[in-house]
């Protein structure tokens, strides 16, 4: 296995100091930040070109720190994140603590659990949730892999991360589902 731990390092780094990387995560490769800076999240709209009408997926480490960002989730969302058998990701009534151009315009707000090794070390090391949304032009295909990302994406990130440059496994988005109140799951893509 790749060493990441330089990668990691530079992008906590760029991060705390309000930049933008360019990442593999357990979907596809994505744009992130600190999905707590304003600034930082109004800079990967810009890089994308995306109406700020849409809102932005936020990653975690951990299904126990949904009760951080999320007023009243389901009483058994740990056990409902920890079932999940592929990267999904939970749209969430009344989030709480992110900018307002983090939360959709009706107070939801996007957030995946990840089970990626690379992506899990760089959320408790950074210590917040960070933004992962497509490293892609707004309308335009999603990057499955490296190569495939625009240089106009690479040339606006503050850090592009090495690990899994050359990975070519097969990836695709999150499935995005909501949590009726009887535990079921309300699919919206698959």
């Amino acid at each position: 296995m790749v060493d990441f731990e330089d990668d990691i390092k530079q992008c906590v780094q760029t991060l705390k100091a309000g930049g933008v990387i360019l990442y593999p995560t357990d979907t596809i490769w994505g744009l992130g930040c600190d999905a707590l800076d304003k600034t930082a999240v109004d800079k990967v709209f810009s890089i994308k070109q995306r109406p700020k009408e849409k809102s932005l997926i936020i990653l975690l480490a951990e299904a126990r720190d949904i009760i951080n960002y999320v007023a009243a989730p389901h009483p058994d969302i740990i056990d409902i994140i920890n079932s999940f058998d592929k990267p999904t990701t939970v749209i969430f009534e009344n989030a709480l603590g992110f900018p307002d151009n983090v939360v959709h315009e009706d107070g939801s707000i996007g957030i995946r659990v990840t089970t990626d090794s690379f992506c899990k070390s760089l959320i408790k090391r950074f210590g917040g949730p960070i933004v992962s949304t497509s490293a892609n032009i707004s309308g335009a295909s999603a990057a499955a892999h490296y190569p495939e990302i625009s240089e106009e994406i690479k040339h606006n990130a503050d850090y592009i991360v090495q690990y899994r440059q050359n990975d070519f496994t097969p990836a695709q988005p999150s499935r995005i589902v909501k949590i009726n109140d009887d535990g079921s799951l309300l699919i919206i893509r698959g």
